[in-house]
């Protein structure tokens, strides 16, 4: 979403400033043109060459070192970012003062404006702060954190800068279309767990990176979001409305429970097919356990379709070869508009990594080949394929 984005990075002066190299590292890798403006503070923390050695490109520093630099740089910038932003900057910006580059940039640009405070607890707590960030917030811009944690003076409190994933999380949905704004979606991820005693299951591999990839894209283009999640090492989105779950039968109940008012269900957990007949509410001695009955778990999906309504419904199919045929049995079976297959012999496309190799078949017969893409992209394939259905 921010390949081929200008953006204009504005760093104060802040400790944190440190953090905003990364930033500026981040932006790149992800495609973008960054523009960095430093005040005459923030050169004391972190030199101009650290950010020309990252971005490939000069940095900005005196107002009259281009007199037309602030007009210039704003009329380029799809996004503007202030991070670290201090109290001093902040004040400034919500009371109109243009006394250096950034702050004349900040009155010259209308467009994306984001602010990533980071500032000791008292000064972010000072009304005179909390009134100028009310009055910008009433402005159309949006600020990102702070958040709670020990400060560079010592003490612990309110007033830290966010962390650099939240805030390229910040960036990216800022750009990202709001294509899916006001639809309800709920994504299950994960695998589950089907315990045999207390200490043992059966589970499969799964990470749950898909469809926690799904439900962060969703999210970034506007939707609200409920992930329905299995036992998964992974934090999940910003902004998402997140349910544990761990058994098949604790996933079916939540999906059933939040299905009111969804438009969309995107069934991408690894649910297991089969769990213990019978399972022992004290751990079993190994001498105990000469063989293990199974039982086939609940088909989630197939009861969905039963009560899909005009929902759109998006099941995966994850084989060990490409057997396409299966899929499109699945597709029919089970009342997909959507089906996702993918071969996890291959590499690049199994589990734990942050790629994947699919195949998209729709209801009406469609069937498309993506090459190895980056799991985040095949979400928003997934997604733009949604839209058509909606």
């Amino acid at each position: 979403m921010i390949k081929q984005k200008n953006i204009l990075l504005g760093v104060t002066g802040s400790i944190a400033a440190y953090k905003s190299a990364d930033i500026a590292r981040r932006l790149v890798q992800e495609g973008a043109t960054v523009e960095v403006v430093l005040t005459d503070h923030a050169c004391h923390f972190v030199s101009p060459l650290t950010f020309s050695s990252l971005t490939g490109r000069p940095v900005y520093k005196g107002l009259f070192d281009d007199p037309f630099a602030h007009i210039n740089l704003a009329d380029q910038a799809d996004l503007l970012l202030i991070a670290p932003a201090t109290a001093n900057t902040i004040n400034k910006i919500a009371c109109g003062i243009a006394d250096n580059l950034l702050t004349n940039i900040v009155l010259a640009y209308d467009g994306i404006r984001l602010i990533a405070p980071a500032m000791n607890h008292r000064m972010y707590n000072n009304p005179v702060v909390k009134e100028s960030i009310k009055r910008l917030e009433k402005r159309g811009f949006e600020f990102i954190g702070p958040v709670k944690g020990p400060l560079a003076c010592g003490e612990e409190g309110m007033g830290r800068m966010a962390d650099v994933d939240e805030i390229m999380e910040s960036v990216i949905t800022a750009l990202s279309p709001k294509d899916l704004k006001d639809r309800r979606f709920i994504v299950t991820a994960g695998p589950t767990r089907e315990y045999i005693d207390p200490v043992r299951f059966i589970s499969n591999r799964s990470s749950g990176r898909m469809g926690y990839e799904i439900a962060r894209a969703a999210k970034r283009r506007g939707a609200e979001v409920t992930l329905i999640s299995g036992p998964s090492p992974l934090n999940p989105p910003s902004g998402v409305r997140h349910i544990r779950v761990e058994t098949a039968s604790e996933m079916e109940k939540a999906v059933f429970k939040n299905l009111r008012g969804s438009d969309v269900v995107v069934m991408a957990a690894a649910v297991c097919d089969f769990a213990p007949a019978s399972t022992h509410r004290v751990k079993l001695e190994k001498d105990e356990v000469n063989s293990l009955k199974l039982k086939k778990t609940e088909d989630i999906l197939k009861k969905l379709s039963r009560r899909r309504g005009r929902r759109v419904i998006v099941g995966f199919s994850a084989e060990y070869g490409r057997n396409i045929n299966r899929t499109k049995e699945k597709l029919k079976d089970k009342d997909l508009d959507i089906i996702v297959f993918n071969d996890v012999s291959q590499k690049g496309a199994g589990f734990d990594v942050d790629t994947n190799i699919v195949t998209i078949i729709d209801r009406h017969g469609k069937v498309e080949d993506y090459p190895l893409m980056r799991k985040i992209e095949v979400a928003n394939i997934i997604l733009d394929k949604v839209m058509t259905f909606l």
